[in-house]
């Protein structure tokens, strides 16, 4: 949650402290992804010294965003999915950051959803991650807003087929259409850097159970998977084609009114696209929020 406002991060303060029913540490503030946590923590290896009740605007060392020199990522090992307790801290549910309201899942177990990946690099090195472990931007990490901390998922770029294991161990990405934030080095493992963004499936990993891991994807979509945005899904075709009509005329993009059936309902699902872009996406999604709709949810087909 880079961007929040201060507001939001006190809010957030206030909704996640402490997760478990345990309570947080003396001072308890946010880190960057707006996850309650301590006060000032300083690594031992780093030797940043982390005053997580400052703002985001004050707390990093580095007012923007930037990586380091290109570096071989094939001799990072992966990490070994195991299982491990859920942390004290990140955990709460649900909470809430920027108006949004996110619940934790139980497990990881089951997880596979496609979307919309970022990264995240030197500004947040040696600094907390929301289950209070150090974020290491060399190691096959990630952020998520619902799986568990820490759990283990597969992460494939659909562009290239290329995929990485990461430990998610932070909250985010709470910008609008991302799914899933990773490491420096797992964006570059998979090819996510430099563009800065890619479309990935994220497939949640069970440790108990290794053999029951969903592989990764088979085909890759000729490079160009479709980014789609649902901006609703309706019981009532009248409603479903009254949304569409206003977006048509809004001409926000193609508009589909696509049948589907979840949990024996049927349902029409007004969406807008295929397009061409992420940056695209954005655009579009903002636009569809000044014309007073929630904001719309990204599907990768």
């Amino acid at each position: 949650m880079r961007f929040a406002s201060v507001a939001a991060v006190l809010l957030a303060s206030l909704l996640l402290a402490a997760c478990s029913g345990h309570r947080s540490r003396p001072g308890g503030a946010t880190d960057h992804r707006g996850e309650a946590t301590g006060a000032s923590a300083a690594d031992g290896e780093s030797g940043i010294r982390d005053d997580l009740s400052r703002p985001q605007s004050s707390r990093y060392r580095d007012g923007r965003d930037s990586v380091p020199p290109p570096f071989d990522v094939s001799k990072l090992p992966e990490p070994v999915p195991k299982a491990e307790p859920r942390s004290r801290y990140g955990n709460k549910s649900p909470y809430t950051v920027r108006g949004e309201t996110y619940r934790v899942l139980p497990t990881a177990r089951g997880y596979d959803e496609r979307g919309i990946a970022s990264f995240y690099g030197n500004k947040f090195h040696g600094y907390k991650t929301s289950n209070l472990e150090t974020y290491d931007m060399y190691a096959f990490t990630a952020a998520s807003p619902t799986l568990p901390l820490p759990s283990y998922a597969r992460v494939t770029n659909l562009a290239n087929g290329k995929s990485v294991i990461v430990r998610v161990n932070d909250r985010g990405p709470f910008h609008d259409n991302r799914l899933i934030d990773l490491s420096y080095a797992a964006a570059v493992k998979i090819g996510v850097w430099p563009k800065g963004t890619g479309l990935v499936e994220v497939r949640g990993i069970d440790p108990a159970h290794p053999g029951q891991e969903l592989p990764a994807p088979d085909a890759v979509t000729s490079g160009h998977p479709g980014i789609y945005l649902q901006v609703g899904a309706f019981a009532d075709v009248a409603n479903a084609n009254r949304l569409a009509q206003r977006l048509r005329e809004a001409r926000v993009g193609a508009v589909q009114v696509v049948d589907s059936v979840v949990h024996g309902q049927r349902l029409r699902r007004v969406r807008v696209g295929p397009l061409a872009s992420v940056e695209r996406a954005d655009q579009v999604s903002r636009r569809i929020e000044q014309m007073g709709l929630p904001p719309p949810q990204v599907a990768v087909d």
